[in-house]
C-alpha cells in the first residue's frame, strides 16, 4: 500500500502483511504531498501543494519530473494554486483539482502547460464554476467528475463543454423538490 503522509511531508510504502511500523519504506521525502494516483507502468505521481507541482517518479528514479505547474503560485495555464487530487489516464494525461484556483486542469503527456477542462470562471455555484474542487475522476470518453467542496455537490462536465451539470447536491436536490412541486400545483 502507497500513502501519501501529508502531515509527515512524505509518501510511505506500507506492506500490506505485516504492518508493524518498522516495515514502512519511505519512497519520497520533504514533500506536502496531497494526492497520489499510480499508472499501469508502476510510475507514481504525486501533487506538492506546497511547490504547486505534480511530479511523476519511475520505478527507481531519487527525483521526479514535473508533469503539471511547477512555475511557481499562480492562476496561468503554466501554474497550479494548492493542487489536491490528480488522476492519469492511460496515454498518462494528468488531470488536477487547482483548489485554489476553482478549476481542474488536463495536463497533456510533455506539455509545458495545461488546459482548463473545468471551472476556470471563479469561485462560485454557477454551472460554469467550481469552488475549491478536491477530488476527481475522468471515465473512457473524457467526461470528468468533480467532487465540488464549496458547493457540496458532485458535478460532471463532459468533454469539451463550457458548464457542468449537478450529478447529486444540494442544487441538484432543490431543483428536484421544485420539479416535484411544479407538477403537483
Amino acid at each position: 500500500m502507497i500513502i501519501c503522509d501529508y502531515g509527515n511531508r512524505r509518501v510511505v510504502r506500507w506492506p500490506l502483511e505485516n504492518q508493524q511500523d518498522k516495515d514502512k519504506q519511505i519512497i519520497i521525502e520533504n514533500i506536502q504531498c496531497w494526492g497520489l494516483m499510480m499508472n499501469e507502468n508502476g510510475d507514481l505521481f504525486v501533487s506538492d501543494s506546497e511547490k504547486h507541482e505534480v511530479k511523476r517518479w519511475r520505478k527507481g528514479e531519487k527525483e521526479g519530473t514535473i508533469v503539471a505547474g511547477g512555475n511557481g503560485q499562480g492562476d496561468k495555464l503554466n501554474q497550479l494554486n494548492f493542487p489536491t487530487f490528480i488522476f492519469v489516464d492511460r496515454q498518462d494525461t494528468v488531470y488536477v483539482s487547482d483548489h485554489g484556483n476553482n478549476r481542474v486542469m488536463k495536463w497533456m503527456d510533455g506539455s509545458k502547460e495545461g488546459i482548463v477542462v473545468a471551472g476556470g470562471q471563479g469561485k462560485g455555484n454557477s454551472l460554469k464554476q467550481l469552488s475549491s474542487p478536491m477530488g476527481l475522476i475522468v471515465n473512457e470518453v473524457g467526461d470528468v467528475y468533480i467532487a465540488d467542496s464549496g458547493n457540496a455537490r458532485i458535478i460532471c462536465w463532459s468533454l469539451g463543454s463550457k458548464e457542468g451539470r449537478v450529478i447529486v447536491g444540494r442544487h441538484w436536490i432543490l431543483s428536484k423538490i421544485l420539479r416535484t412541486f411544479r407538477t403537483f400545483t
